[in-house]
């Protein structure tokens, strides 16, 4: 049995939030065409996804509605992986799936233990729970 620790809450939502940090970045390239991205058309297959990370990385940073959210954030990684990466090799390590998959991961966890201490979620909702 793991060992709770009086941080445990506080490094589960440092991670959380860095997370949906460095999610956004590749909404940001998608959509906008930042940081040596490309601007994709919002009705493309890339650009909505761009926006589900756009989106959907800036409400898991900041812990709103973070359940649901990260939960579409996980989908999106799964379906990136298998459309996208899959069928380039059966391993990750093979077909540089390596970010889609960890990224598909991280988000079902945080969507299951929710925003954590720091987020809005729990401020919004009181000091209880």
């Amino acid at each position: 049995m793991a060992v709770r620790t009086t941080f445990d809450g506080y490094a589960y939502s440092a991670m959380r939030i860095a997370a949906g940090f460095l999610f956004l970045f590749h909404g940001l390239q998608k959509v906008l065409g930042m940081y040596g991205g490309t601007q994709m058309g919002l009705t493309t297959l890339p650009g909505i996804a761009g926006v589900i990370e756009l989106v959907g990385g800036t409400l898991v940073a900041i812990g709103l509605f973070t359940s649901p959210v990260a939960f579409i954030c996980s989908g999106e990684m799964a379906v990136a992986y298998f459309m996208a990466h899959q069928p380039q090799g059966l391993w990750p390590i093979q077909n540089q799936g390596e970010l889609a998959a960890l990224y598909c991961f991280v988000f079902l966890y945080i969507s299951a233990r929710g925003g954590g201490p720091i987020s809005l979620d729990r401020m919004m909702r009181g000091k209880k729970g």
